[in-house]
């Protein structure tokens, strides 16, 4: 073939239909791509050019065989892509398309096949039905091979865009969603579990750029609970590349709260606080909301009294994409997206350290209230703020 393989072709499906902020929405989708492959492939791309509802990447030509796979594994992690095709520029010219389609499939192994051309390029002299009759005749010709329009070997794919034209034989499913950042920044709550995690991969699909905060109880708990959601977090970055991590000392809040209130009520004093302490931090750095990683009736804090009752406690908007899931649910896109393996590591939670031998699991706002008239809530949370350690972590 004269030509080589020199294009990776991005097409997005939910961006296309924003209407006068696809622009917006674009550029982003873009600039992430960019960072993407500058981090991890610097040297074996050109440019990437927004073009007529795609986003194309020019390589170069040195390694690309070698570096296919590393291209591939950088766009499956990059939301907002539908799908993505490595392939050949060839001409707007139907001869050289003709030629250049067979030389493409001359040698593969196939009994059947079928074109499929998509004319953006409206000033091309040929409707996209007319270029999949002629080149199918051609191939015909050239081969002997029959054309199967609903189940065949091989399909070739042309794309005339502008004053371009691109053939390829494959479209590798995205990750679909929404380009992270084009939806604001958010701040999950990161326990070192099973499905905080999961719920921060819904937040960065839909678009929304997520750092973590972390409640630990040191010195009774050991390192080894930080350790584990900085590796979730760095897992998580493939997604977004780097974020912060905040890490909020909770022992002498948990040492007050069992001292001082009914022990039925521990857990759900223990998150009123860490929520309390969350939103500080989401409005002093401008996060528009919280994720968590709560599913109805899981655990005795998540019934819906009792998440009622913890909500309460702030104002800023609770996010939580895991609400209906089964735990089995959680658990398989754990393992898909790669977090399952760490999440279920032993580690000592900062809730478990001083959990009540009988948790309430209808909580009643009026006992929460009383039980909190006894703390310094103020000293509490001013206390614990000072102790906060923010730390950056890279993919």
């Amino acid at each position: 073939m004269t030509k080589k393989l020199d294009t990776i072709i991005c097409h997005y499906a939910e961006i296309g239909i924003k209407g006068g902020n696809r622009h917006y929405f674009e550029k982003i989708l873009a600039k992430n791509i960019k960072e993407k492959l500058a981090k991890e492939l610097p040297n074996n791309f050109k440019s990437i050019q927004r073009i007529s509802g795609r986003i194309l990447i020019k390589l170069t030509s040195k390694e690309i065989k070698t570096s296919l796979t590393a291209y591939r594994l950088l766009l499956t992690t990059c939301f907002g892509i539908a799908n993505f095709s490595f392939a050949y520029e060839s001409e707007q010219d139907i001869k050289t398309l003709k030629k250049d389609c067979w030389e493409l499939i001359k040698n593969k192994k196939f009994k059947t096949f079928r074109i499929t051309a998509q004319r953006s390029q409206k000033k091309f002299p040929l409707t996209s039905e007319e270029i999949n009759r002629e080149i199918g005749a051609y191939i015909v010709e050239k081969s002997g091979k029959k054309v199967n329009l609903n189940n065949s070997d091989i399909n070739c794919f042309i794309e005339i865009v502008e004053k371009r034209a691109f053939i390829y034989l494959k479209k590798i499913k995205g990750p679909g969603g929404m380009p992270v950042g084009a939806n604001g920044k958010a701040l999950t709550l990161l326990s070192g579990g099973i499905d905080s995690p999961v719920a921060a991969y819904y937040a960065l699909k839909r678009g929304v750029k997520t750092d973590f905060i972390h409640f630990h109880s040191m010195p009774y708990t050991s390192p080894a609970s930080i350790k584990k959601v900085k590796d979730l977090a760095r897992t998580l970055n493939k997604f977004q590349l780097t974020t912060k991590i905040y890490l909020v000392p909770l022992a002498d809040i948990q040492e007050k709260i069992v001292s001082e209130t009914p022990e039925k009520l521990r857990i759900i004093l223990y998150r009123r606080m860490m929520l309390r302490l969350t939103e500080n931090i989401a409005r002093d750095k401008n996060y528009l909301a919280l994720y968590t990683g709560e599913s109805v009736g899981q655990v005795a804090s998540q019934t819906l009294e009792n998440i009622n009752a913890t909500e309460d406690a702030i104002k800023l908007p609770i996010l939580r994409p895991l609400i209906g899931f089964d735990k089995e649910d959680i658990i398989e896109k754990a393992k898909e997206i790669g977090t399952y393996e760490t999440s279920i590591l032993p580690h000592e939670d900062c809730c478990t350290r001083f959990v009540p031998r009988h948790p309430e699991t209808k909580a009643n706002l009026r006992e929460v209230y009383a039980a909190e008239k006894k703390l310094n809530i103020e000293k509490m949370t001013k206390e614990a703020a000072e102790n906060i350690k923010t730390e950056i972590i890279n993919y």
